[in-house]
């Protein structure tokens, strides 16, 4: 049994336990996830069991003394079963009053659909509802007794240093993250108890969805990323906002090239890594396969004596879910996360959009503070004042607290998704910041520096002539090596495009290469070797292409690609069809349409015509508009009528010869 299985069963937080495994005869356990004997744990349960017997006189004292009207001072209790209110009624006030912690408060608020931090103040009516449900009423102070005339003027001088801003306890951030269709969607599906996979467009996630879960007396918040590698950008973004990253790998398929991409993510964002083998219920299940790949993957399962928990989950049936949550709960508490919970919000853009009736939208990860509607945000260049906040379930909120994903509505403008939000104190401020901000990217537009040319630019010249010489800077690790890839890259042999090596050294990629790169105009490729500190900064200012290569065909095989992107491709002209005009119709706002029969072949809206007259050429241009009765068409073929509009022609004539024709780009080789 874990430790904090068996803390559990007690009772306890693992800190709890932890703290006193000494005392019970077991010192030097410092990890919550450590295993113990059968033995070990049953001397615990006694242990406990003997300490926990006390007379309850003793701990009942401290219990009253907490509850005493003086040391709260907005809620007193007159008589048993009753509590007078004065002012506001908060929850972290009202909860010990009522026997619960705040959190069991807060779950409990969220089945009302009532969502409130610790701090928040409650309805009357919601808390008089709370207060019956626990066998207490609730009353106004004025009717439970009448305030003393000296209290009131102590406690309204003492609220300001009760609500200090300081940190607190806060829900984990969880992303799934995993390959194409191995089960993120349909995993959170299941804890959730909803539809998400079914309403996305080939049950693969298409955006980012964030949603607030509350497990037992806790809440965790899930961020559900694409897994498609078309979204790797997005699956970035989610993973640095993230607490912990949970790599949902399928286990009859094992590790995939996005599930290393989102390892990749993962730890480039320095956040807590945990693994989800999914479909364990399927026969080609193989989960020391897929533990294998962990291990050579640097991810020491925990199971084989390294760091990293995984956890065999079934998302269909649910087996392993319950595990899996404990163990998200248990690495939360690992990492102590907390955050401020009141004072100005502070978070990141998860997604955003255009909805029809809701203008632009921004899906929000509040990481401090609190969100309430009427702030003003400003995201990015972006701002406004919140207008309402809905949550994942289509409830609107009136506040969101940390590590709670939101819906917000009243921004002027579509956000860039990943931007950080800030709250202003009101709307002046919140726009002139935007305005700042857009002023000064249309400034560093206007003053970007030119950049230089990049491999995949090269590839994209195709159709802008032969550029002669492709310069090349070229850093590997050993001199060996870089003699031999200088070797190999002269010997691309061709009459019609040269490369042309402006600098070869061993060593890390410096400054120096990329000022050489950015006046030569060249690319840098750079072999088992990495950046010195800064350097990508700067190549970055100065629009300078980096390439880091750990496989050598791999680096030839770009550099000859990039040499045959150079190349001026062949035009090839392919006659497709005839056209005869047979009557022309003067269209005043339009001009000239010509009424045309096809003789053969074909007549395409995208295809490229010449006009014969007789033995003539008059006319060669594109097609403006396609018709086939009054209905626009992409192709008319044999023997069907169709009406031709040209880009500026309208002298047809009946009898001229309508030729289509299609021009076929040929890439040259070396």
């Amino acid at each position: 049994m874990r430790v904090h299985e068996l803390a559990k069963e007690l009772k306890l937080t693992s800190k709890e336990l932890l703290a006193r495994l000494p005392e019970y005869g077991l010192p030097g356990i410092s990890s919550q996830l450590a295993q113990l004997s059968a033995e070990q744990a049953q001397m615990v349960r006694q242990k406990r069991a003997a300490t926990a017997v006390t007379p309850p006189a003793a701990s009942a004292a401290p219990m009253d003394g907490d509850a005493a009207p003086a040391a709260e001072p907005d809620l007193s209790v007159p008589q048993p079963g009753h509590i007078a209110a004065r002012g506001p009624i908060i929850v972290r006030d009202l909860a010990p009053l009522l026997g619960l912690r705040p959190n069991i408060m807060i779950a409990e608020l969220m089945k009302l659909n009532i969502f409130a931090s610790i701090s928040d103040k409650l309805d009357f009516k919601v808390a008089q509802q709370l207060a019956a449900k626990h066998g207490f009423k609730l009353e106004h102070a004025k009717k439970a007794e009448p305030p003393k005339p000296v209290r009131p003027k102590v406690e309204r001088a003492a609220p300001a240093p009760e609500m200090p801003d300081v940190p607190l306890p806060r829900p984990p951030v969880v992303t799934f993250m995993g390959h194409v269709d191995h089960g993120k969607t349909s995993l959170l599906d299941y804890i959730r108890k909803t539809r998400v996979a079914a309403g996305e467009a080939g049950g693969i996630t298409q955006h980012i969805g964030a949603y607030t879960v509350p497990i037992e007396d806790k809440q965790i918040t899930f961020i559900d990323t694409p897994g498609h590698a078309a979204f790797t950008a997005m699956r970035a973004r989610g993973a640095n906002v993230t607490d912990i990253a949970v790599i949902v790998i399928a286990a009859d398929e094992g590790i995939m090239p996005q599930t290393r991409e989102a390892i990749q993510h993962a730890r480039a964002a320095n956040v807590c890594i945990m693994v989800a083998l999914n479909k364990m219920d399927l026969p080609a299940a193989n989960e020391d396969r897929v533990l294998g790949q962990l291990q050579a993957e640097g991810l020491a399962p925990e199971k084989w004596g390294g760091q990293v928990i995984c956890c065999p989950v079934s998302a269909t049936k649910g087996a392993g879910v319950d595990e899996l949550l404990s163990m998200i709960l248990l690495q939360a508490d690992v990492l102590e996360l907390k955050a401020p919970q009141r004072g100005r919000a502070r978070g990141f853009v998860l997604e955003a959009r255009m909805e029809p009736g809701m203008g632009p939208t921004a899906t929000l990860l509040v990481k401090e503070g609190t969100l309430k509607v009427g702030d003003a945000v400003v995201c990015g260049e972006a701002w406004g004042r919140v207008k309402a906040l809905i949550n994942d379930r289509g409830v609107k909120v009136r506040t969101v607290g940390p590590s709670g994903a939101i819906k917000c509505l009243g921004l002027t403008a579509v956000p860039e998704p990943g931007m950080e939000f800030h709250v202003y104190a009101d709307d002046r401020e919140a726009r002139t910041v935007a305005e700042e901000r857009a002023a000064a990217r249309r400034l560093n537009t206007l003053q970007a520096p030119k950049r230089g040319l990049s491999l995949d630019e090269l590839l994209r010249q195709t159709d802008e002539g032969a550029a002669g010489e492709l310069p090349l800077v070229i850093k590997a690790d050993v001199q060996g090596t870089l003699e031999a890839i200088v070797q190999a890259i002269g010997e691309i042999n061709s009459a019609k495009i040269k490369q042309r090596v402006v600098l070869s050294g061993v060593g890390n990629i410096t400054a120096n290469d990329v000022l050489l790169a950015k006046a030569s105009n060249a690319i840098i490729v750079g072999f088992h070797i990495s950046a010195e500190n800064g350097v990508n900064a700067i190549a970055k200012r100065e629009g300078v292409e980096i390439r880091l290569y750990s496989i050598i065909y791999e680096l030839i095989d770009e550099v000859r690609n990039a040499m045959a992107g150079l190349l001026e491709p062949l035009l090839k002209e392919n006659v497709i069809g005839h056209a005869l005009v047979k009557q022309i119709f003067d269209i005043s706002k339009k001009g000239a349409i010509a009424g045309c029969v096809v003789r053969d072949g074909k007549v395409a809206a995208r295809g490229r015509v010449r006009i014969r007259r007789q033995s003539d050429l008059v006319y060669e241009g594109a097609i403006a508009s396609l018709k086939r009765f009054q209905n626009d068409a992409s192709e008319v073929r044999e023997g069907q009528e169709c009406g031709i509009r040209l880009d500026n022609f309208t002298a047809f004539q009946e009898g001229d010869v309508i030729e289509c024709y299609e021009v076929q780009r040929i890439a040259q080789e070396l």
